[in-house]
């Protein structure tokens, strides 16, 4: 069965930097595409950023800003956010896409609250 288990939310001042992980077990790390997605109070969750075996994308609003990466040895999956702005303040979810079968599995989400 696989789970995935996030954490590195919380609050932040603008201009700030966070790093956020999702740990995934039962997983055959190729077989996914990781991604990060986020939903702030009263919008719909909008994609951040994803990572497959060779390429990465970006959500224009934190291009430059966010960075996503994995680690293959440990199954996890993260998101290096620098230049926080209060507009990224929102619910952080990662996802591990199986591409043949084209299921997700989604982690719990974490908060991410920008703000002075």
């Amino acid at each position: 069965q696989v789970q995935v288990v996030e954490s590195g939310g919380g609050l932040v001042q603008p201009g700030g930097s966070l790093r956020l992980s999702c740990a995934a077990s039962g997983i055959l790390w190729h077989l996914y595409r990781k991604g990060w997605y986020r939903q702030a109070p009263g919008k719909q969750r909008e994609l951040v950023a994803m990572i497959s075996a060779d390429s990465t994308d970006y959500a224009e609003s934190v291009k430059g800003r966010f960075t996503i990466s994995g680690d293959n040895a440990k199954n996890t999956v993260y998101l290096q956010m620098n230049s926080l702005k209060p507009e990224d303040t929102a619910v952080y979810y990662c996802n591990y896409h199986r591409l043949s079968r084209g299921t997700d599995v989604w982690g719990q989400g974490t908060q991410v609250t920008v703000s002075s």
